[in-house]
Formats: structure tokens, C-alpha cells, sequence
């Protein structure tokens, strides 16, 4: 599996007053390959994951215990101290590759970054019984068959296409199944395609009785992945609760329910990936709503459903595909009105309940499919922001509050 994302990078003198002579946009692709550790090797990496997790968590709880004291966390290089000074205290902290342990400072500084921002949630605690991961920022080759690690030596890997450009960064991950992984984030040195909205656009409307449907009237059913492997999962799972906890039989019964767990993931993931390329490759601008599935879940009649379908997965994959190809994605606002939009007149109905798969329009007398309809309205309405050049979101530009009750504006600005 592959993502994308963009950095800036810029030429010129190294005096900080000089400004840069060019800016470029390079592309970071990350490839997650299957890995297959010895038992030795398994034993090192169960180790750097114990040492790793007592790091971040011993560090949280310091910047936690310091801002109840002082108003004031810790800085990433206050806490990337404090770890230096945990090596010295146990032994056993000198274990794991030293960068992997001066990463965590790194990532907890971000998520400490992002939690303010208001991009995510306040950072947790780890636990050793959910998915465990560590990285490797430095000293990682490419061998034949495998991946070099420091202190490890040569990890058996499936690598399953070409590895180009230079490596910037490995995090290895072991899933509740006991599968090792490795993702490989690489640094091409090939500058991003611009973007150009010269070509076929879409709109996409994404449902639950239908996973998505399209402006040019396609519609792809929701396979329903959990309703297939319902039974199997329910059975499982029944036997879990049966176990003795901390028993053996109780371990293997809980790999068996993540197993399940597993396939429905790999089932999910291969249907969106098939499906977004296709579109890509087919359209030249995707237009798309900007969903809050978060507020959506609150509702507990659909949460299982809305959850199944995982719709923001399927909207990173469109974003990251088409910057790949120099194609535009664009999301317009939530608040849009799609449904009750006469595509043809514009005209606007007042009311149009959930139950309502079909409509005639008033003035124009035109007959609609609710969900054909919305995707036009969002493939124009996508059009129009492009088209404006300011790039902000219609209907609903005005200030309104996030969860945490803080101002947050709609407006978005279009880059290209």
C-alpha cells in the first residue's frame, strides 16, 4: 500500500537571510511490505517495542505532571533529555537502536502539535495488547530479499515492487495477529505533477445502500463486508468471552477473532483501492463532499453501517492518487444542499426526507434519482469553486465551532 504526500524543499545559499532560489515540490511515497523475523529477531523487536512504549508513556506522563505544576509541557528536545536519562537508569533501555527511542520525543511533540491545532484527539497512554510499532529513522537499507536494520541485521521481506529513491525513514509494525510490517517512506527527488483541471470532472456522492454514485449515473453497490463475515465474527468472539483470561486458549482464540478482523480490513481495503483507481484514471477532477463521519457515528442507528464503509479512507485514497497524477480533487462543504438542488433549474425544495429516493422538480418538471442528482450538484458545485479561483466553499462560509468550542472558519483556499 502506498500514500503521498508533498514537501517543500528550496535551493540557494545556506545563510538563513538568503531566500531560496527555487521552491520544488517533492514527493514522499510510503510502501508497506509483509516482513518475516527469526525467532531472534521477533525477541529483539517485542523488546524495542516494550522500551519504546515505556518511553512515550513515562514521557506523557511527565509533560502531564509538569503542566498541572507549571502551566508549561515539555519541548521535544526536554523530553528527548529525559530519555537519555531513562538509558541511564535501567539497563534494559539500551536494548533497542537509540534513534528509535529519541523518535518517540519526535512523535509525541507532534501529537502534542496536532491536539492543539485541533487535528486530533489529546495523545493516550500505549498498551502492549493493541498494535505496536516503532521506527527507524536512519541506517536502513535495501538488501537482496530484505531489509537491513540496525542491531538486527537482515530482516526477510516480500518486497512486491521497486523501492525507488532514497529512504528517509522505516516504521515496523506488528498487527494483533502477530504479522510483522514494514513501511518504507521514500523520497523520489521527482518533483509533483502540477495540477491541471483540463479534462473530464465527476461528482461523487457516497451512501450506504450504495457505496458511491457518480454524476454520469454509475452506481457501486456496498459489498457490506461485515454482514459477510458477521457469523464467523459473532462465533468467535462468543468464544473469546468463554475463555479464561490470561490463559493460553484465550490468546489463541483472540489471534482467531483478529484474523476475521484482518480480512474484512484486506476485503475493504482492495475494493477502495480498485474503485479510486478507476476513477482516477478515468476523470481529470473528482469532486466530492466533505464528510464529518465522526458526527456521524454519534448516531447509533447507523453508526455500524456508516463505519463499515469507511469513507474517509476511500477520500484519502482519491486525494493521494490524483496529486500522484497531477489531477485535481476537491471537496466542497458538508452543509451543501445537494439532495434538494435541481441540477437542471436550480431550484432549491424546502424539505426532502431520507426516505425520498426520487423527486420531481416544480418549475422544470424534471424527473430525478436523489443520489444521481446530488452527484451532479457536487460535480458542479466543484467546478464552481475551481472556476472562482478564490477556492472557498459555498452555502456555509461563515464561522462556526468545532468540538472543542473554538471559532473555526470554512473557508478553504485551492492551491493550483
Amino acid at each position: 500500500m502506498k500514500v503521498a504526500c508533498t514537501v517543500l524543499r528550496g535551493g540557494g545559499d545556506s545563510d538563513a537571510s538568503s531566500l531560496p532560489d527555487k521552491v520544488l515540490l517533492v514527493m514522499l511515497r510510503a510502501t508497506k511490505v509483509r516482513i518475516d523475523p527469526t525467532a531472534e529477531q521477533r525477541q529483539h523487536l517485542a523488546k524495542s517495542f516494550g522500551c519504546c512504549r515505556f518511553a512515550w508513556n513515562y514521557a506523557l506522563n511527565l509533560t502531564n505532571e509538569t503542566y498541572k505544576a507549571t502551566g508549561k509541557g515539555l519541548s521535544r528536545f526536554a523530553i528527548q533529555k529525559e530519555i537519555t536519562n531513562l538509558k541511564k537508569e535501567y539497563e534494559w533501555m539500551k536494548e533497542p537502536y537509540s534513534q528509535c527511542l529519541q523518535v518517540v520525543a519526535l512523535d509525541l511533540s507532534r501529537a502534542f502539535i496536532n491536539f492543539f491545532e485541533g487535528r486530533a484527539s489529546f495523545p493516550n497512554f500505549k498498551t502492549k495488547h493493541r498494535k505496536q510499532s516503532i521506527t527507524y529513522p536512519q541506517n536502513v537499507s535495501i538488501v537482496d530479499n530484505g531489509i537491513k536494520f540496525p542491531k538486527m541485521g537482515v530482516v526477510y521481506a516480500k518486497i512486491h515492487r521497486e523501492i525507488k529513491g532514497s529512504i528517509k525513514s522505516v516504521t515496523v509494525s506488528q498487527n494483533c495477529q502477530g504479522h510483522y510490517y514494514a513501511s518504507i517512506l521514500t523520497e523520489d527527488g521527482e518533483e509533483t505533477p502540477e495540477k491541471s483541471a483540463d479534462g473530464k470532472a465527476i461528482g461523487i456522492d457516497l451512501g450506504i445502500n450504495h457505496f458511491a454514485i457518480t454524476s454520469d449515473g454509475s452506481k457501486f453497490d456496498n459489498p457490506k463486508w461485515i454482514e459477510k463475515h458477521e457469523r464467523n465474527l459473532r462465533a468467535k468472539q462468543k468464544r473469546l468471552a468463554r475463555r479464561e483470561k490470561g490463559s493460553n486458549n484465550r490468546n489463541k482464540t483472540r489471534k482467531q477473532v483478529a484474523r476475521v478482523h484482518k480480512k474484512i480490513s484486506d476485503c475493504r481495503l482492495d475494493f477502495q483501492h480498485k474503485l479510486s483507481r478507476r476513477i482516477i484514471n478515468e476523470n481529470q477532477v473528482v469532486c466530492v463532499e466533505n464528510l464529518a463521519v465522526k458526527n456521524m457515528v454519534k448516531n447509533h442507528n447507523l453508526a455500524k453501517a456508516i463505519s463499515q464503509v469507511g469513507w474517509g479512507q476511500f477520500t484519502t485514497m482519491l486525494k493521494y492518487k490524483a496529486e500522484w497524477e497531477g489531477k485535481v480533487y476537491q471537496e466542497i462543504n458538508r452543509f451543501f444542499p445537494s439532495s434538494k438542488i435541481c441540477n437542471v433549474c436550480l431550484n432549491q425544495v424546502r424539505s426532502l426526507t431520507l426516505d425520498v429516493r426520487s423527486w420531481q422538480c416544480e418549475k422544470c418538471d424534471t424527473r430525478h434519482d436523489r443520489d444521481v442528482n446530488a452527484a451532479k450538484n457536487i460535480r458542479d458545485e466543484g467546478l464552481r469553486i475551481l472556476s472562482s479561483g478564490a477556492g472557498e466553499i459555498a452555502y456555509c462560509p461563515d464561522v462556526r465551532r468545532d468540538g472543542r468550542g473554538r471559532k473555526t472558519s470554512t473557508i478553504s483556499q485551492f492551491d493550483g
